[in-house]
């Protein structure tokens, strides 16, 4: 799954922004999680290591896109920017905070197209993945593919973007592998992705796939903290 987020305060824009997403998910058959963003301040304060792709504007309220991109940048050196601007002449100064590129208004979807090519390209280069072995077979997924560890009757369940895998060792000794990475325990049974967590309500967890998972009572206090850390509290009720 690659997770964007949209920095664009013209509805119109942004709703072709959308519409050349959900073609480019049609054409490619990518699974991509949006969130929209009217202004700068509400993605970068505070800002959170939680998107692979940013489509910014540069005439925005209350910060230009610019020095939004430079605030991110100082705190994640991964996360790709792609601007998207009427204001051409300003738009190469992008590469001073590392952009991957630029779309000047208005744009095709040929256009935007050949951009997120690009930009999902560099995302794989960049992927951080896991090794899977089972009965002296081993396979590699993209950890941010991997919505939830489950372990059940001794065997480790990996639930997929691609499907189920299966797997062999003990919890612990994935959750010690995959610290760092944004996966939070939840019980003595789940290890969860939090770029999949959509809500968390009461002892449930409701992921972006529609799975419910449960909090154990010894680990909501740990879960909770841990939560709000990586995504803060807008999916908390």
């Amino acid at each position: 799954m690659l997770t964007v987020a949209l920095v664009e305060d013209d509805e119109p824009a942004t709703a072709w922004l959308h519409r050349c997403l959900d073609d480019y998910m049609d054409k490619t058959k990518a699974r991509i999680e949006i969130t929209d963003f009217r202004e700068p301040t509400a993605l970068v304060e505070p800002y959170r290591i939680r998107y692979d792709l940013i489509f910014m504007d540069i005439d925005l309220p209350n910060m230009n896109g610019l020095e939004a991109a430079r605030r991110i940048r100082h705190m994640d050196q991964k996360v790709i920017i792609i601007f998207v601007t009427n204001m051409a002449q300003y738009a190469v100064k992008g590469y001073e905070v590392s952009a991957l590129d630029y779309i000047v208004k208005p744009f095709t979807k040929e256009d935007f197209n050949r951009k997120m090519d690009r930009a999902v390209s560099l995302c794989r280069q960049q992927a951080d993945t896991i090794t899977i072995r089972y009965r002296s077979k081993g396979q590699r997924i993209f950890l941010r593919d991997l919505a939830y560890i489950e372990v059940r009757r001794h065997q480790l369940d990996f639930h997929t973007d691609k499907g189920l895998i299966h797997g062999v060792g003990s919890l612990q000794e994935v959750e010690d592998m995959l610290q760092g990475h944004g996966f939070i325990r939840s019980s003595k049974s789940f290890l969860v992705n939090q770029r999949y967590i959509r809500l968390v309500k009461g002892e449930e967890i409701t992921l972006l796939n529609g799975s419910v998972l449960t909090i154990g009572r010894v680990y909501r206090k740990t879960f909770m903290a841990q939560l709000v850390t990586c995504i803060g509290n807008d999916h908390v009720i």
